[in-house]
């Protein structure tokens, strides 16, 4: 297993200022201690406490997950547990602002390192998203200015993988948040809502989305917020139905099309499913795709004996294959493994921590939306929740 260490984003960097060092007390403890000791906050704390865990977090954590899932599954627990006052989301940033938004007056949000990111949110900047936004309608309405009672040109979506500030951006403009198992439905409300999609900030997911659906490929393109007007033409933003920002996942992009041939000629038979991050002629060269719950279903449900390569983070493949799905082989298509190490910060100490500071009365971590952003992350949200 293998992975990249990123330097830190902008949102990381800003945390820092504020995160609480880990107390030494914390360091050096043994398994067994640590296990014994979140099961005795966990249940010290009863029903006041609900901890929700990501496929990628890392076994030692996760095992300790009241519900775990991909974004979409756990933003649908938040609501269940109105007697709960703490969440505790053993996942990233983006994530864990979600969880704020949905949750009840009452109830604090925490996650157990402030450090624990996403490059890929980080790539979907709030004054780049404004200036984008601004040159899309100029480019689009220069000749032919929108009526007020037509229909919108353009519907921004972004992906749940981003900031609350970007959620509410696109909330606030009739847009939507999407996850990887509701992207194509979200694509499709989006196309009955309006003539194109300004989709961020994974242009793969986006792509991947799209062409599954039917859009070629000269019918997208693609956004770099660090170009003038996008390193497009108005030429070429009119004649796209989908817009795709220029970002990316660092894991999913570590997987290649010639990974797969290899590990198809290593295993003849095999079958590939990968998730929708990853560039489309890796897609294209995968018997199937979706996302984390897609996959877990599909080798789930496979005949036992079936031999499967499987492309996303390695603590799920490796899940996968040791606990979820044993009467089946399951392999990575990247023999190193791909390792979110960002989503691998939030250790069991950091968990033991903010839990027994629960117990003594202590909010460590605390996650807050601002009330600016709030409302309109939430109506985007609750778009998302309510397309099936």
């Amino acid at each position: 297993m293998s992975g990249a260490i990123p330097l830190l984003t902008a949102y990381e960097k800003g945390c820092l200022a504020e995160r609480q060092p880990l107390p030494d007390r914390y360091i050096g403890l043994s398994d067994e201690e640590m296990d014994a000791r979140i099961a005795a906050a966990k249940a010290a704390l009863g029903r006041r406490l609900v901890i929700l865990g990501h496929h990628y977090q890392r076994d030692d954590v996760i095992k300790f997950a009241d519900y775990t899932g991909d974004s979409y599954k756990l933003s649908h627990q938040v609501a269940k547990h109105p007697d709960a006052e703490f969440i505790v989301f053993c996942g990233v940033h983006f994530m864990a602002e979600s969880a704020d938004v949905l949750s009840a007056d009452h109830q604090q949000v925490i996650l157990p390192d402030l450090a624990a990111g996403c490059s890929m949110a980080d790539m979907a900047d709030p004054e780049q998203l404004e200036i984008a936004w601004n040159e899309l309608q100029a480019m689009l309405h220069a000749e032919s200015p929108v009526r007020a009672d037509s229909k919108a040109s353009v519907i921004p979506v972004t992906y749940i993988n981003s900031a609350a500030s970007i959620k509410a951006f696109c909330g606030e403009r009739g847009g939507v948040v999407c996850t990887s198992s509701n992207a194509a439905a979200t694509l499709a409300w989006a196309w009955a809502h309006g003539e194109k999609v300004l989709f961020l900030p994974d242009q793969h997911l986006g792509r991947n989305t799209a062409y599954a659906m039917g859009v070629p490929l000269d019918e997208m393109a693609v956004w770099d917020p660090n170009d003038v007007r996008g390193g497009l033409t108005a030429d070429e933003v009119r004649r796209a139905r989908i817009i795709l920002w220029k970002g990316h996942c660092s894991v999913h992009t570590r997987f290649t099309a010639r990974q797969i041939q290899q590990v198809r000629a290593q295993h003849p038979g095999i079958r590939v499913i990968v998730h929708p991050e990853v560039p489309w002629d890796v897609v294209q060269a995968a018997d199937e795709a979706g996302s984390t719950e897609y996959i877990i279903r599909q080798v789930t449900s496979s005949p036992p004996g079936s031999v499967w390569a499987v492309g996303t983070e390695i603590h799920l493949v490796n899940r996968l294959a040791d606990e979820v799905a044993p009467e089946r082989t399951v392999l990575s298509i990247d023999p190193f493994g791909c390792l979110c190490s960002t989503m691998f910060r939030v250790s069991p100490n950091h968990l033991l921590w903010v839990l027994e500071g629960l117990v003594d009365g202590e909010v460590h971590n605390r996650i807050v939306v601002p009330p600016d952003q709030k409302h309109w992350t939430k109506v985007a949200l609750d778009r998302m929740l309510s397309i099936s």
